[in-house]
């Protein structure tokens, strides 16, 4: 699973456990496996899908990657650069390389601060400018995402959900990141206006090589604007391949299933719908072998007993399911 070239990011073996706690003495009785074994990584100037349903883990890879909260195990290498374990002072230069942009605007904003301060303030935080030149560079960025430098002066409840998420933007480029870290930002805009944001997000990724771990919902959206994809199910990623042979060539139950659920936009046409029978398993009591092996029609005795390994079943195309790799 690696990229031609040295990786901008590389994430081996993440897990994220948290600990369930019951009793007077607050005993640790069972784990929460939220994140169980990702393996990931993104090259300068690309863009990697991370997909799956909700609570399957896409927003705890996120987090974790940009040690907001700390992994269970695991290796997070930054520019080649090993970031796993790095103390809050010694992992403040690399802060400047990774960047966040949330699913709400609304609530990533500070209220009390005005737009210009909120994208001031990354630059002041870090020593980059101030006084006149932060002004002058905060101006710029504003630009450089569609809004007028006379907004700086506004509130955000004084702008709309797109010109919030544009704020949002123009603040996590503000420290020239080399990655940015989008937590489904589209996914609570119009539609309309999620397209203005996507094709904002590919200009400025055209303009300075950013590269993008994108988390949605919306396959349409990711298939877009990602290079690669990463399907997640129950805090794995069952499927990892480029855009092209994932949409085309879907190799994991669970893909064709979240393909088929995807709209056709010809009322003529008519996709097979696969509807998946029962509700994701419980994180904390994950089943037996492969974690999807109830919900999958095409589940044999092994699937029930062995889990599958992530293993490469055509070239650049990986896959976790019995079905597609040799025993």
């Amino acid at each position: 699973m690696s990229d031609a070239g040295k990786p901008i990011i590389a994430v081996t073996g993440l897990k994220k456990h948290y600990p369930v706690r019951k009793g007077l003495l607050r005993r640790t009785v069972g784990q929460v496996f939220a994140v169980d074994g990702v393996s990931f990584s993104i090259g300068e100037g690309e863009t990697l899908g991370l997909v799956g349903e909700s609570g399957c883990g896409k927003s705890t890879v996120a987090r974790a990657v940009m040690r907001l909260i700390e992994p269970t195990d695991g290796t997070i290498t930054l520019e080649g650069q090993d970031i796993t374990h790095l103390g809050k002072a010694e992992l403040r230069p690399f802060r400047r390389q990774m960047q966040m942009i949330f699913q709400d605007p609304f609530s990533s904003l500070n209220p009390r601060m005005t737009a210009g301060d909120i994208v001031r303030e990354p630059l002041l935080v870090h020593g980059v400018a101030r006084g006149r030149a932060a002004e002058e560079r905060t101006a710029a960025l504003f630009e450089q995402v569609g809004l007028r430098p006379a907004q700086m002066r506004s509130f955000p409840h004084q702008f709309s959900g797109g010109q919030r998420q544009r704020v949002s933007i123009a603040r996590a480029i503000a420290l020239d990141p080399r990655l940015i870290i989008g937590d489904e930002p589209v996914s609570a805009l119009d539609v309309s206006i999620q397209a203005q944001v996507i094709n904002l997000l590919m200009d400025l990724q055209r303009q300075k090589r950013l590269s993008y771990l994108f988390i949605a919902h919306d396959l349409a959206v990711v298939e877009h604007i990602s290079h690669r994809v990463a399907v997640m199910y129950l805090g794995k990623i069952v499927e990892y391949t480029d855009k092209t042979s994932l949409f085309l060539n879907p190799l994991h139950p669970y893909t064709e299933a979240l393909l088929s659920a995807v709209p056709v936009p010809d009322p003529r046409l008519k996709r097979r719908r696969r509807v998946l029978e029962g509700d994701v398993p419980s994180p904390m009591k994950p089943p037996p072998g492969c974690a999807f092996h109830t919900r999958c029609p095409y589940a044999e005795a092994r699937c029930r007993v062995e889990a599958p390994v992530l293993q490469e079943a055509a070239p650049g195309h990986f896959v976790s399911c019995h079905l597609h790799v040799a025993a």
